[in-house]
């Protein structure tokens, strides 16, 4: 049994020296002008022991942490591992961050060092100078800097419980929350996926596994890369999904498996059919969320099966459950059923089970004497949040779901407020608090409304500080974006400004997020409701 995910990565690495361990395919190479073609796992593992003595030498070592802003470059996995040898955590920054998100991670994360594309330094050194943590950034091969601090557990032996990466995840209120994920939860994952059978059936130093997905998402950086590691094969890791190219990237790069989300089959079948649509080696996709219309249409189109999961950043692959056996139930939101280690129960709004195949909360953990097995080891800094996620000795998930009469699961609905646009999860909160800075606002409420390509779009009911008048609401609504634009990643400004009279909220003058949720479902297409979505723009 390995430790770390280091000793994992090594042990493959040994193993097959000569065989492919990284591929960057054409468009990836040139959007991030870099080499196409392979990096064998040799070659891997003598570039992470070069930078893991040049770490151990600057005075890296166990509880530190070390932020990562690299996009899905190989650096990014180059990097992680060299640290994770020495007990060092990662913290992946998304590149799409701005001013307001970085000053708190930096500051709520108390990372000293960030390794970082060299264009985002300044952003990232202007940040840490608000929060006055001690900070130093270095490009990708640069000479590490020496460390800030002596290493916190310099004493204690690095192994399994040790925390391998914070990965911060949205919550449904206040800031993003600090996921303190130990090397155990990326082992487990690698392992879970290495032994999945029936449609998804792994073969040893054989498979070639696709993503768009990020690395500074557990989707990417605990399911992709650890099946790779664990089981051996290539990692074909792209800067993000293009339609136009997805399926010519597929072929270049001899991918056996890919990992979607659900986005993604609508935009690819909304493309021109092609007589080339099969023509690849994919045998299935590992994913969450694909539109139920568009589930047999695609499959039936491209020629391979789209598999549903269900997991979370907090639980990793301790609690996942996943449809990789008939029947899968296409185009029913099924995701699988129970397996044995794990736990799993749905409750309604009185924390009773739910009846019958009646929707309620999941709540899951791990079969076993201890319940938090292979989860997270808890949120930074918040043991509050941490106990009541924990309530009652469940993991409340905050989805709603149903189950029938044998044992499938259903995905309903988020019972948590967050906005889930294009897979990345937005916080309401969060966007408010930016937007309220404007001087333009009295007051805001974030909502999702429906967009049929993302999933969700964010629409921001604006209360203005003076009367506006119609003709003036198409500029007022472009500075409040801007303004967002600033402040947050692209995709959590708003996407529709709608102006109204006054917000709905309870009487204890909290916003009323149902009646919001219902109202965002109206509001696009009205006159006051402006559509921004032109203005959200991925940044160069």
């Amino acid at each position: 049994m390995h430790a770390t995910v280091h000793n994992v990565f090594s042990a493959t690495a040994a193993r097959t020296p000569e065989a492919e361990f990284l591929f960057t395919e054409s468009v990836t190479a040139k959007a991030y002008g870099i080499a196409a073609g392979a990096i064998r796992w040799g070659e891997a593992a003598a570039a992470v022991e070069r930078l893991r003595v040049a770490y151990a030498e600057a005075g890296y070592g166990h509880g530190h942490r070390v932020g990562l802003l690299l996009e899905n470059r190989p650096a990014f996995l180059f990097h992680w591992f060299a640290l994770n040898a020495l007990g060092v955590s990662v913290v992946p920054i998304n590149a799409e961050m701005r001013s307001a998100e970085l000053v708190y991670l930096i500051g709520h994360s108390e990372i000293g060092l960030a390794v970082t594309l060299p264009e985002r330094a300044a952003d990232l050194r202007a940040a840490a100078a608000q929060t006055g943590v001690a900070f130093a950034t270095m490009g990708p091969d640069d000479e590490v800097p020496p460390a800030r601090t002596a290493a916190p557990r310099v004493d204690e032996a690095i192994g399994p419980e040790t925390e391998c990466g914070l990965l911060y995840t949205s919550g449904t209120t206040g800031r993003p929350k600090g996921c303190i994920l130990s090397n155990a939860y990326f082992l487990r994952a690698g392992e879970w996926y290495a032994a999945l059978d029936g449609v998804c059936g792994i073969r040893r130093d054989a498979e070639r596994v696709i993503t768009p997905l990020p690395l500074n998402h557990m989707n990417a950086m605990a399911f992709s890369t650890m099946v790779v590691l664990v089981a051996g094969g290539c990692l074909v890791q792209l800067d993000r999904f293009h339609p136009k190219t997805w399926l010519a990237s597929v072929r270049e790069s001899g991918a056996t498996i890919a990992h979607y989300l659900g986005v993604m089959p609508a935009m690819l079948l909304s493309a021109p059919e092609s007589a080339a649509d099969k023509d690849h080696a994919i045998r299935w996709g590992f994913g969450a969320g694909v539109d139920r219309k568009n589930h047999a249409p695609f499959e039936a189109r491209f020629g391979f099966p789209l598999v549903e999961a269900w997991a979370m950043t907090e639980t990793g692959a301790a609690a996942c459950v996943m449809a990789n056996r008939e029947p899968r139930l296409v185009g029913t939101s099924c995701f699988g059923r129970q397996e044995e280690f794990v736990e799993i129960r749905l409750v309604d709004d009185a924390g009773q089970d739910a009846i019958g195949d009646a929707p309620g909360e999941l709540l899951v953990r791990s079969a076993g004497e201890d319940p938090r097995r292979y989860f997270f080891s808890g949120y930074l800094k918040d043991e509050e949040a941490t106990r009541e996620a924990w309530a009652g000795g469940w993991f409340h998930t905050g989805d709603l779901v149903r189950r029938d009469a044998d044992g499938n699961f259903f995905f309903v609905d988020r019972k948590k407020n967050v906005i889930r646009r294009s897979g990345e999860n937005i916080s309401a909160v969060e966007v408010e608090s930016v937007l309220n800075q404007h001087p333009a606002v009295k007051t805001s409420a974030v909502a999702a409304t429906p967009d049929a390509v993302r999933g969700d779009e964010v629409l921001a009911c604006i209360v203005v500080r003076e009367q506006v008048d119609a003709s003036e609401r198409a500029q007022i609504a472009a500075s409040i974006v801007e303004h967002a634009l600033a402040q947050l990643a692209y995709y959590k400004a708003p996407g529709y400004v709608a102006f109204v009279d006054a917000l709905p909220l309870t009487a204890s003058q909290k916003i009323q997020r149902g009646q919001l949720r219902e109202l965002a479902q109206a509001l696009p297409g009205q006159g006051h409701c402006i559509d921004t979505r032109a203005m959200k723009k991925r940044h160069a």
